[in-house]
């Protein structure tokens, strides 16, 4: 009987990690002998802990037949690095100026925040004493919104092709090999860090060039209207061939001076929230019942979804065994996201509780024009702002008294270090003017019942989660991916509103820079 391509195995906690066992329960699975079997790789490694019976799924392939991709293409000496400017140097941004290299096209790298190391500085100062950079903070600067909050790498993207690119540049530089088996793989904050870093400086060696501290004001245009180069708030100007737009959602002063120069935009649906915290331990118990403890077993993860009149609340960026930090841009703002690092040893599991927000909802409460989504996100960061009483301590309701609708007077101890202040979540997330804590309330109850022991007073709602993605999109042509009615402009990335995490983003700069690569006359 031929060997087949793949197969998987469903093996118990301890042999899973145990390449005898897997060779043994293989040649079962295949009815071969152990001896008659080739070398084996493991593609895809996940666990399954449903039922109260935790299993470990692994998809096996002989190593012959296994695709197994050779080291991602490394970029190559540019030319005429002037070509193509690059604002923002998150994932959308840095993958798009390695594909650019890789055909021997240079770029200049623009970026309104810091180097990794400086930017650390400043999330310190931002944990422990409230001041916040507004161009150097856990949205702003290399690396982009993700480099501080976990490195999660999982996508729902079907290019499988394009995830194993990503994933392969990413190890590469210095990520764990895990992520290339891992279900839901991640770096964590502690390396992802080095992995950016080492990005950059591969590029740099080839020529593509970064340029930190330098906040792009508006794009300038040739007699045709194309982008022909940027303009940064020290009064330089900049000319290039074509301008890759990859900012981030956070970047709302772009989408102003975007709407003022008359680019199109149209606003797009989002999603706001909470963070809501428990002890790791408490969700170990719930998701591995009897093995929790397991000394093989990660901290454990979740995830929740519930949907009423076509209304969605669900889990976003759960972070097991991590840390909620403030993440607000703006000194009047307060925005709390999450983060872990590799180990996700941290005492503490939190999850975005978030509650899906349609342009309608925006503008029935009373928020017009076309940056409505922006402005309905700062009111409620300016109320969360107000009820945490300044100095970046987040308002907090007990996830038991959210659900009988009163405020909380005391708190669960969280990893939130600017500290909690006990207040009515409720009020805050209602009164920018949407109703959102009822459709949160009946979403708790309903998640309660999956995962009995969810809703505890040992579990904390901090808000707020407001930066789930962009609530704006920049339209752009199917053919070439430019800006409606700008030639020449590439709106990428998450900001612009064509992705939703790391390997999205990546993949975007990836397909935009391609895009360039076609269209460009050869170097």
């Amino acid at each position: 009987m031929p060997l087949p391509t793949q197969w998987t195995l469903d093996l118990a906690l301890d042999d899973a990690d145990d390449d005898e066992a897997v060779r043994r329960r293989s040649a079962r699975k295949l009815r071969m002998s152990d001896d008659a079997l080739p070398e084996l790789v493991v593609l895809k490694r996940s666990i399954d802990a449903r039922h109260g019976r935790v299993r470990v799924h692994l998809l096996v392939a002989a190593r012959s037949e296994a695709s197994i991709d050779e080291a991602a293409a490394p970029p190559r000496e540019v030319v005429q690095p002037e070509r193509i400017a690059i604002v923002g140097d998150g994932p959308a941004g840095l993958f798009c100026a390695y594909e650019l290299a890789r055909a021997g096209i240079g770029c200049v790298v623009f970026d309104r925040g810091k180097k990794v190391q400086p930017r650390r500085r400043d999330l310190k100062s931002l944990q422990q004493d409230g001041v916040v950079d507004e161009d150097s903070n856990y949205c702003f600067g290399e690396g982009g919104a993700g480099t501080y909050s976990d490195g999660k790498l999982y996508t729902r993207s079907h290019k499988r092709g394009d995830v194993r690119d990503v994933l392969e540049l990413l190890v590469e530089h210095g990520a764990p090999s895990a992520v290339l088996t891992d279900a839901r793989p991640h770096i964590g904050s502690n390396k992802l860090p080095r992995v950016v870093t080492a990005l950059r400086e591969r590029l740099e060696q080839v020529g593509v060039q970064f340029e930190f501290g330098a906040t792009v004001t508006s794009i300038s245009r040739d007699e045709s209207g194309r982008a022909r180069g940027l303009k940064l708030a020290d009064g330089s100007e900049r000319g290039c061939d074509a301008v890759v737009l990859a900012t981030g959602h956070s970047a709302r002063d772009v989408y102003e001076w975007l709407a003022e120069a008359g680019v199109a935009l149209e606003p797009k649906g989002f999603a706001v929230g909470v963070r809501i915290e428990h002890p790791q331990p408490l969700i170990d118990g719930i998701q591995y019942g009897r093995a929790a403890g397991h000394p093989k077993l990660p901290s454990a993860p979740y995830h929740l979804a519930h949907t009423r009149d076509g209304r969605g609340v669900f889990s976003f960026c759960m972070c097991p065994g991590g840390f909620i930090v403030p993440a607000a841009t703006m000194r009047d703002e307060l925005v709390v996201n999450g983060m872990s690092l590799s180990k996700r040893d941290s005492p503490y599991a939190n999850s975005g509780l978030v509650v899906g927000i349609e342009p309608d909802d925006v503008s029935r409460a009373g928020y017009g024009g076309v940056l409505a989504g922006v402005e309905y996100q700062r009111r409620l960061e300016s109320l969360a702002a107000t009820a945490g009483g300044g100095t970046l301590r987040a308002p907090a309701t007990r996830a038991t008294d959210f659900r009988a609708g009163r405020p909380s007077t005391t708190l669960a101890p969280s990893s939130y270090q600017p500290g909690l202040m006990g207040s009515d979540i409720a009020a805050v997330l209602d009164g920018a003017g949407i109703p959102i804590a009822a459709r949160l309330r009946d979403a708790l109850d309903v998640f309660d019942r999956r995962m009995r022991g969810y809703v505890t007073e040992e579990a904390n709602l901090v808000g707020v989660e407001s930066r789930t993605s962009a609530p704006l999109r920049i339209p752009r042509r199917g053919d070439t991916l430019e800006c409606l009615g700008i030639d020449g402009l590439y709106p990428c990335g998450e900001g612009a509103g064509y992705a939703g995490g790391i390997v999205s983003a990546a993949l975007d700069g990836l397909r935009v820079a391609r895009a360039l690569i076609d269209k460009l006359p050869s170097p």
